[in-house]
């Protein structure tokens, strides 16, 4: 009986842990396909429609490290209830934000909830499943529930607005936090709050400065000009503040990132590819997002299905990169996934306003397929580069940069296509795709010339 009973918490808490991840997935995927609508909603522009994408990504993004360590202190259950709290009154804020402005504001206490969310639902499998082949089973489902969420956040964005409105993408986020909750309060277990990291609150606000002023200068240099001189003040406080951040993680006794781990050359590398990765896939699925919407007139639901294949290769992709990589290599599988989003994404430099669908699908299949092989590959190479008693934090370093990535994505594709007339349009998204290109490509040869060849291929053989 008792075996029973344990089971069936293990299974109720990776549930639980699993909605905790699709809520904080989902509303990266969903909103994208409500942009058009949002922007004939409030009257906004495309400087306006990046702040509702960025507020949430930045704000989860600066504070993924200091929430990882508050869960080490306070213990995983409680920081993830916060976070389900946090992240459902926020996702209902949204659905009845009367403005735009209130709408990035809720964004903002969102992403403290997925913050609060993402790092403590690892620390929560951690705990429920304590042998190795039970806890590698669940972080695999874990990370399936994550791919899931990609996938349909599109479909069910485009149904949800088709039928509802705007506001059904965020309320969606209510029964599901309910029954997150519900189950967590339950089933999950409570484990005793350990002394665990600091929290290096100095080093937080540095962070936060820097990059709340960098994504607002080039947000709001679409509207304003370079030269404006808010947009020059965001630059150089952003310069500052990320200058005070280095200075200050060197000397803290508790650095929310501890800058040693970048002696390790393949520890850089796959941060590195994870920012570039990221800025080229996000950024082109805000760009797209628009195209499909204000110049080919697709709806919401349209737009849904036409990522559809591009999301489902990425879940795909990545269980086939999990196995192929400890045949191949970390190297060999770095490379060959950044020429493939490369190739996928420079095949899509002739689209026109008039372009055919389909004539579109395989290169979105590429490119997808080619970032679906990097993403558990450079995973796997930043934990295979640090020791273990630094794992977590290493993971927590090379997800803030992902994010990090997404949201410069997001603001600088956003900057180039923030005339919304076809022609204009048209010019910054060639623009977009052709920045996208170089990155990846310059990631490849990153790869190539800096990770050992046969080091991690053996390390990913011992951890498979």
């Amino acid at each position: 009986m008792a075996t029973v009973s344990l089971d069936r918490r293990q299974r109720a808490t990776l549930v639980a842990a699993g909605l905790g991840f699709v809520v904080v997935l989902l509303d990266v995927s969903v909103v994208n396909v409500a942009l058009e609508t949002l922007r004939l909603n409030f009257g906004t522009d495309v400087a306006g429609l990046q702040w509702v994408v960025n507020a949430y990504t930045l704000v989860f993004a600066a504070l993924l490290l200091t929430c990882g360590a508050l869960g080490d202190r306070l213990g995983a259950k409680r920081i993830f209830v916060a976070g389900f709290v946090v992240f459902t009154i926020a996702s209902l804020a949204c659905g009845l934000a009367p403005s735009l402005a209130l709408l990035v504001v809720a964004r903002i206490v969102q992403g403290m909830g997925a913050a609060l969310l993402v790092p403590s639902s690892l620390m929560l499998l951690q705990q429920a499943f304590p042998t190795p082949s039970q806890r590698s089973r669940a972080v695999g489902w874990w990370g399936a529930a994550g791919g899931i969420a990609l996938a349909a956040g599109p479909v069910l964005g485009g149904l949800l607005i088709a039928q509802v409105g705007w506001r059904g993408i965020f309320l969606i986020n209510l029964p599901i936090g309910a029954l997150g909750l519900a189950l967590t309060l339950r089933y999950a277990p409570t484990a005793v709050a350990k002394a665990g990291r600091g929290l290096d609150v100095p080093g937080q606000l540095a962070a936060i400065l820097a990059l709340a002023s960098l994504t607002a200068a080039l947000t709001e240099a679409g509207r304003l000009g370079w030269l404006h001189p808010w947009v020059c003040g965001g630059m150089a406080l952003s310069f500052l503040s990320a200058t005070a951040f280095y200075w200050l993680e060197q000397r803290s006794q508790a650095p929310m990132l501890p800058l040693s781990l970048f002696r390790s050359a393949t520890f850089s590398i796959a941060t590195a590819v994870g920012l570039v990765v990221n800025f080229a896939y996000y950024g082109l699925v805000f760009v797209f997002s628009l195209f499909f919407q204000a110049v080919q007139q697709l709806s919401p639901q349209q737009t849904g299905l036409a990522f559809l294949p591009m999301t489902a290769i990425l879940m795909v992709m990545n269980i086939v990169a999990g196995r192929l990589v400890a045949r191949v290599g970390t190297r060999a599988l770095m490379v060959a996934g950044l020429a493939l989003a490369s190739l996928g994404y420079l095949l899509l430099l002739p689209v026109s306003a008039d372009h055919a669908y389909l004539t579109l699908v395989l290169p979105m299949l590429l490119a997808a397929s080619g970032i679906a092989l990097v993403v558990p590959t450079m995973t796997n190479a930043t934990l295979s580069s640090v020791d273990a008693a630094h794992a977590g934090i290493a993971s927590g370093v090379l997800n803030s940069a992902r994010q990090i990535g997404g949201m410069l994505g997001v603001a600088v594709c956003g900057f180039f296509v923030r005339d919304t007339e076809p022609g204009l349009f048209l010019h910054g998204m060639h623009v977009s795709i052709a920045l996208a290109v170089a990155l990846l490509a310059a990631g490849g040869v990153l790869s190539y010339l800096g990770l050992n060849k046969h080091a991690h291929a053996e390390t990913a053989v011992q951890r498979g």
